[in-house]
This record gives C-alpha cells, structure tokens and sequence, in this order.
C-alpha cells in the first residue's frame, strides 16, 4: 500500500474502526449546513477548499507511520468511519523515537496543549483541507464530528440497510395555538374608511347581444369631456407659528424721537435753509479761549496719528468679505464638474488613430493642434509599412469656429509623436518624428486665416501628393519646410521636443551664453535611443546661402504638380546636425538610461496667462517677422556667458526611473575628447513608462512624474525621494499636468477613460473628484487660460476625439493664501524626508556600534589561545574516540565479530 494522495484513492465495502458512528445518524463536518446527494453525507462531499477551519490541521503521513498507528486506509478508515481516536501519549512517544522524522513534528506544540487524552485523526479522501490526513485540535470540534445532531427530516427518510431508497413520510396535521399574533396583525392591518363609490352600468334590453363597438376621442372635443381639478389652499393645514428662533446681541439703550411732522409714509420733500454762523466776535472770543487751546493741544496728536493710518491703510476696505471663505466652497454639484465646451473629430483624417500630443495655440484664441498617428505595435508597424507609406501623416489645427472642418493640415513625414509651438515666433512649429528625424513648418502665410474669427469656405480644392482628392473645401495642407539629417539624428522615435529661452543659447560644450538675436534659436529632444540632442535653427557659417526663388525650387521637388514651400529653413532641410548630443550613464552598472520625458530648469511659462488683454500684448510684441535666414550662428568667444543658468534637468525613462543630470560636456585630462557627465542621482519609483516630467508653473523647483500606476511629485535639489508618492492605482495612469491658476491642483489621465482632480489643500491620499471624460485611454492633458473667466482643459483619446472641456471656476479661482499655504506643504514634506534619512544614518551607525561591541564582548570572555602541540593532542583523543565509536556500531550491526577486533585496524 502506498502513501499519500495514491493511499486515498481506494475504497472497501466495510471495515473496523476505532470510533463507530451510530447507525441511522449522518456525520456533518463543523461548519457545513447543505445536503449534498441522497445521503446527505457533507463531511466526505464537501468540495475542495483551499483554506480549512482554525480547529484543523491538515497533516501528511506516510505508509510507515499509517503502520505504526493503524490507521491505513482501506482498512482501518472506511466510508462510514473515515476517523479515528488516537492516544495524545503514543504521539508524543512518537514524537520522542523519531523526532524530527515523526509525521507529527510541526504539530509538536499542538498535540503537547491538548487538554484531552486523545486526539481525533481523520481520512481526507477527496483533499478537501490539502493533504490525506487532518487533526482536530478542539474537544467541542472532536465530539461533533462524532457525534453528530440529528437531523430531522420532514418529509421521509431513508429504509434501513438498503442505501437507495426513499419512504415518503406524509405530514401530520396539527392543532393550532394562538400566541397573540393575530392581535398585531389586525392592529397593524390597513383598514378603509372611506366608503367604495359603486357605478351601476345598464343597457337597454333591445340592445342584449349586439356587439360593442370602442373608440378614442378626445376628452376636450366632448362636452363634460374631463374634469379639471386645480389646487385651492386648504385652510384646516394653517399652522400659526408660536415660537421662533432668533439670535439677540447687548445694544445700548436707543431712543426715538421726531419733530415738525408725524410720519405716516415715505414722501419726497426739500428743506431750505441758512447756516447758522458765528459772528466775528464771537470768533475772536472762541478762538482766544482756554478751553479750545487745551482741545487742540489733545486732540493734536490723535489726528496726525488718524492721518497718518489713512495713509497707509484704507479705511473702506471690508475685512468681513476679505475673512470670508470663497463661495466656491459652497457651491452646487454642477460647480465642481467639467463641462464639455466642444469636441473635435475627422472622420477623414484621424479616423482610426489616436492622438499624440496636444498644444494650444499661445496667442491666437480658441486654436488648438493635435498630432494623430496610427495605433499600432512595432511588430504591426512593420508588417503593414508598404500601407503606411500611402496613409498621410498629419497635425490638425482646429478652431471654435468651425468644429468640422480643420483650420490647417500640417503635412508631416512620418508619425509625429511631439510638437511644439516656437514662444517668440507662434508661425515656426517643431516636431519630432517616429524615424528620429525634426521637422520644422512655416505658417506665416496662413495667420489672417487663423486670426480670422469667421470659418472661410474656399472653393478652391488644395490637393496634396499621399492624400486622396476628397478632401474638404475648408482644408488647407501645409507642407514641412525642413527635415534633419536621418543619419546624425535620433535612432528611435522622438518623444519629448522643448525649444530654449530667449534669453540664452548653449554652444557646443553645453555651456550657456547670452543670447543676442532675442529669439528662440534652439530646441532640445530626446529619443529611448539613450540620447538626448540640442539643436540649432539658424544655418551654419560653413553654408552657403543662395537665394534661390520659391517658384523654382517648388518646381523641382514637385514637376507634377508645384506647391509654394516657405524658403525660411531650405539651408537647414536633409543637412541639418544637431549640435550637442548627450548620453547619461548609469551610476551603478555598465548602460545608459533610455529617456522618455525631459522637464528643463529654465522653461517656457506662456501657458500661464490671466486674462485676454495679455494675450493680445504678446501678440503685438511678436507682430515683427524674424528672418531667420538672415540668422546665423554667432562665435561663442562674442557672446557673453551666463552663470545663472539652470543646466540641470530631469529625464523619465522608460523603465520607470527619475533621473537628475547635467547636461554640460567635460574633456578628459587624458584624451581631451567631450564626455557626458553622469547622473548626480537616480530613482526608480514608477513600475512603468513614465509619460509625464512636468515643473510646476508657480513653483520651479516642483516636479510631477506620471507613470505606470502612480505618480510622484519631486523637490529640485532633495535627494532623499519624492515628497509625495500616490498608492497604485487600479488603472493605469497615461497622463498628467499641473494646473495653471490654482498652485495645489493637477489632473491625471487613466487608461479608463477617467480624469482625476487632485487638490492638494483639500486631500493627499486620494482624489478630490474623478470625472469619467471618454470610455478608451486618455492619452494626453492640457490645459489653457483664456481669460480669468474662461478655462479650458484639452483632453484627447485612444480613438482620435480631442474633448475641450471648460474647468469650473471652483478648480480655477485661487484663493488668497492658497500658494504659501502649497508651498508650506512642500517644506514640511522636504523636512520630514531629510528627518528620515537623518535617522537611517544614524540607526545603521547605532547597529555598527552595537555589532562591534558583541564581538569585542566575545573576544574578552574567550579562552586563551593554545599551542601547537595541545591542538594535536586534542585532534588525535578525538580520532581515538571515533575509531571506537566505529567498532562499537560495527559489532552491533554484526558486520564484523568482537574476537576480529585486534585483527583489523582502520585506515
């Protein structure tokens, strides 16, 4: 007979057991309260579960130990009794023989607590605990396994001694015994009191079996068609009020008086009169009085102080609205919710892509632009690429004017994934492809369009090489007017694009210098190919710029059909380099980080604007077209450098790791060649992609980090961790951004079509609201101010529908104090992380002192060292005992005899 799960298989007709059940009762285990089959057995049919009650342990015994205890299945354990009582004495004397070998060892403590003499051991046949045997632990448990309740059964039971078959039991009819209910039931019985108004309906007896003939009318056709049954005031619900609530405050005594006329009502009347005047010596004798010096000399004092407070406090500002709360507070449900302004969507265009990257236009309103692509794997892309090269990939450009139609088409080379408006010049627009490559547009030529706040409905049909001739009459396509060299570019996709300040540019070895055009000449990417590079729009020294007309050059790239292409950037287009390239190395281990999303210490805070007058004074400053052809790249040893400028920068990756680097280039004493300088820290945080590296537009040195399943915010400069670490999130977040009027609210993207509202001054472990915006993946959030009244957020999905929702005034109203209360917060959470570490360091010095200690203790209370010959001495009495030992345990096992002993020596 084998052992284990083989053991429990067998079944016998009967056998003997140790604890017999009594015939006719069926054994329940605890716990169990449905029949199971016909024989109701629940015990031995209950289904496999994978946890067991606190009185079981469930035990594994092999066949030696089933021997030693009798209890082999199939012999001992039966259907009927699948147990058996089993002394705690001989357990324990198991547990003494064998020891560690016992079956019953990791029960020792429970079998030495028992209180009782013998314990209860039970057959799992079917494994419904895990293994073929368990052990009830509880005397309560023992004795109803044994002795089960009997059930009563109401309507038969089972034939003694034939398994099968069923005597139905009729029921016996009672007397009843009233208990007081029926005196409850007829109190709580509803009872009418009002009289049934019966109708009596007769018809004529010449009229008896004709048929009935129904149709509809209208009851105000008829007379007395309908009864009309308005409202009157019921004079028996008039309740005079007695008592009434009011709060009272101590007042000085009050006293009313009138004169000349009683007052009856209000009545428009006018008074003339003439001033009552003091005469001139009456003048002269109050002005030389004691009594008016002595006033004056008092009152001086108090007046100039007066004087003085009015000056420098309005004495006509209301404090009480000033202390008073926003009525945001207070506000209704609608309030605090998103209202969609407007959606856009082509069925054309941007059916079955998703969209990339959002941006709103900085000056013109109501414009915004998206990059669609297509949703596909690598593997996808690669087996469907002679399709891709006929579909067009494009940037939309949509207005609130006309939901319908784009205002602009931007033709793009490939799938752009990052785009970026330029902060000084809004017509020159930069992009990163999916092949590596930037691309540079031109759209001066179309601004009155965009400016223009009527929708134009040209007749004229622009038709574009790649695209099909449906196009719409309102489409305009513009097409790219550079494109970086392919072979000194990117080696991936291009997944996070930045222009640089106008107030500085960074020269070949990283370092800043003064930036003299006052324009926005330089941009930075970055690409999972490890690199991040720096570029430069203006043309080299070296090249050679020929004015070459439009009309020419467009017939020669297109002889089928010419196309005006802006001459802006044709020194730059298949030859333009970029001017740094730099790689971060890992600090711990050999690779480079592969970057995602890159955040600047000096970036671009146009998005921050208050109101519309603004937008219209930065859009007259920028009225002055740059000739950017005519710009040419000025010789850093002219330029002077700047010393304030921020060269650090944050990178997420796409394992999930923060990085914080320099981007500045280093030569090597050695072979004097430019080198990356390495990561100053680096965290792993986020169990994904990280899809967001945002600083906050009122704190600078305040970073969120979106990806995989939570979010972090960083303080620039602490390199103890993030100051705030969300929980993981059931889904997964896609997107993040700070908003841009309220210091403590950010909103964060799901991939369930959900946006989180987070405000930081109202809750830190979860979200304020959660509004459901569409039901695919958000894959991009941004926000735009219009004016202080108007908001708007800009949401895009998975499936190519960009929403435009309007943010209510209770996420965009900042209140008086609420950035010195955020910014409170971030020192307080930077303190706590800096106490933390300081107490890591000192705990792991405290345990170096204390290991430290034990071994000098154990070093003092050791024996003397001994010499030489004592260690051999010692070694050889121990062989000696073994060798002994040896003989002993031969002679007993009989493998050699006690007379040969002399004989044969051991090696």
């Amino acid at each position: 007979m084998s052992s284990g799960r083989g053991s429990s298989r067998s079944r016998s007709p009967g056998s003997k057991g140790s604890a017999k059940k009594p015939k006719g009762k069926r054994s329940k285990s605890p716990g169990s309260g449905k029949k199971k089959g016909k024989r109701g057995d629940d015990s031995l049919d209950a289904p496999i579960s994978s946890g067991h009650p606190e009185y079981i342990v469930p035990l594994v015994l092999t066949t030696h130990t089933q021997q030693i205890f009798q209890c082999q299945p199939d012999e001992e354990f039966t259907m009927e009794n699948p147990f058996k009582l089993i002394k705690k004495a001989d357990i324990l004397n198991d547990l003494k023989t064998r020891a560690a070998i016992s079956d019953f060892s990791p029960v020792k403590k429970l079998v030495a607590d028992y209180p009782g003499e013998e314990l209860l051991l039970v057959f799992d046949k079917d494994f419904k605990y895990g293994q073929n045997f368990y052990l009830v632990t509880t005397e309560e448990a023992k004795e109803n396994i044994l002795h089960p309740p009997e059930t009563l059964e109401k309507e038969g039971d089972l034939r003694t001694g034939i398994s099968d078959e069923y005597i139905y039991k009729p029921p016996v009819q009672k007397e009843w015994v009233s208990l007081g209910s029926e005196k409850e039931v007829e109190e709580e019985a509803v009872k009418e009191s009002v009289d049934k108004i019966k109708y009596m309906v007769s018809r004529i007896r010449r009229h008896f079996g004709a048929p009935v003939f129904f149709d509809d009318h209208n009851a105000s056709d008829v007379k007395d068609g309908y009864i009309e049954c308005t409202s009157y005031e019921d004079k028996r619900f008039v309740i005079k009020r007695i008592e009434k609530n009011i709060g009272i405050q101590v007042v000085p005594n009050l006293r009313d008086c009138s004169t000349q006329t009683k007052w009856t009502y209000p009545k428009n009347a006018c008074t003339q009169y003439l001033p009552r005047e003091f005469s001139d010596e009456e003048k002269k004798q109050l002005l030389s009085s004691k009594k008016l010096n002595k006033f004056i000399n008092s009152a001086c004092l108090r007046l100039e102080l007066a004087l003085q407070q009015n000056e420098i406090i309005n004495a006509f500002f209301d404090d009480w609205k000033a202390l008073a709360e926003d009525e945001s507070l207070y506000g209704s449900k609608s309030d605090t919710q998103f209202k969609e302004y407007q959606s856009f969507t082509d069925l054309h265009y941007s059916k079955e892509k998703t969209i990339s990257c959002i941006k709103w236009h900085p000056t013109i309103y109501g414009l915004v632009a998206v990059a669609v692509t297509e949703c596909l794997t690598f593997e996808d892309r690669i087996n469907m690429s002679a399709k891709l090269r006929l579909t067009p990939s494009l940037i939309l450009i949509w207005s609130f004017t006309d939901p319908i139609h784009p205002q602009l088409i931007l033709e793009c080379p490939d799938d752009i994934f990052c785009f970026q408006f330029c902060p000084s010049d809004p017509n020159i627009i930069a992009g990163g492809c999916i092949n590596g490559q930037v691309v540079l547009w031109d759209i001066s030529e179309y601004e009155e369009r965009l400016h223009s706040t009527k929708p134009s409905r040209s007749k004229n049909v622009t038709t574009v090489r790649g695209l099909e001739a449906k196009t719409t009459a309102a489409a305009q396509f513009v097409r790219y007017c550079a494109l970086s060299s392919i072979e000194f570019g990117h080696k991936a996709l291009i997944t996070d694009l930045h222009w640089l300040p106008d107030l500085f540019e960074v020269d070949q070895m990283g370092y800043p210098h003064e930036n003299e055009n006052g324009v926005c000449v330089q941009l930075v990417t970055c690409s999972p190919d490890c690199s991040v590079m720096f570029w430069d729009i203006r043309p080299p020294k070296t090249a050679t710029n020929l004015p070459v007309p439009a009309k020419k050059m467009n017939e020669e790239k297109f002889p089928d059909g010419p196309q005006e292409i802006p001459t802006t950037f044709i020194n730059l287009d298949l030859a333009w380099k970029p001017l740094i390239k730099v790689t971060i190395s890992r600090i711990d281990t050999g690779g480079e980080y592969s970057p995602i999303k890159i955040s600047l210490g000096e970036e671009h805070y146009s998005t921050k604007i208050q109101d519309k007058f603004q937008v219209e004074v930065k859009k007259e400053k920028n009225e002055g077209n740059v000739d950017y052809s005519n710009l040419t790249s000025a010789s850093t040893k002219n330029l002077k450098p700047l010393d304030n400028i921020n060269t650090n920068f944050f990178i997420g990756s796409e394992d999930g790791e923060l990085i914080y680097s320099d981007w500045k280039m280093e030569k090597e004493t050695e072979s004097e060649r430019l080198v990356c300088s390495k990561a100053l820290y680096t965290y792993t945080v986020h169990d994904g992609i990280v899809h967001t590296v945002q600083r906050s537009p009122f704190f600078k040195d305040i970073v969120l980090t979106v990806g995989g399943w939570n979010f972090a915010i960083w303080k620039e400069g602490g390199i103890g961790g993030p100051i705030l670490k969300s929980c993981c999130s059931t889904k997964r977040l896609t997107a993040g951004h700070w908003s841009l009027s309220r210091a403590g609210v950010f909103f964060i993207g799901k991939e369930d079509g959900n946006v989180d509202i987070w405000d930081l001054l109202e809750k830190t472990h979860e979200p304020s609201q959660t509004q459901n915006i569409s039901s695919v993946l958000i894959t991009c959030i941004k926000p735009w101010i219009v004016s202080s009244k108007q908001h708007f957020l800009a949401v895009s999905d998975e499936y190519g529908t960009l929403y435009i929702l309007e943010i209510p005034w209770t996420l965009r109203s900042l209140s008086s104090n609420e950035t010195s209360l955020v910014q409170n917060y971030f020192e307080r959470e930077v303190k706590h992380l800096d106490y933390l570490q300081q107490r890591k360091i000192f705990r792991a010095k405290e345990k170096k002192e204390a290991e430290l200690q034990e071994e000098m203790k154990k070093l003092e209370g050791s024996p003397p060292h001994k010499s030489k010959d004592e260690i051999e001495e010692e070694l050889s009495k121990e062989y000696e005992n073994f060798l002994a030992t040896e003989k002993r345990i031969l002679v007993e096992l009989g493998l050699r005899l006690p007379e040969q002993e002399k004989n044969i020596s051991f090696m």
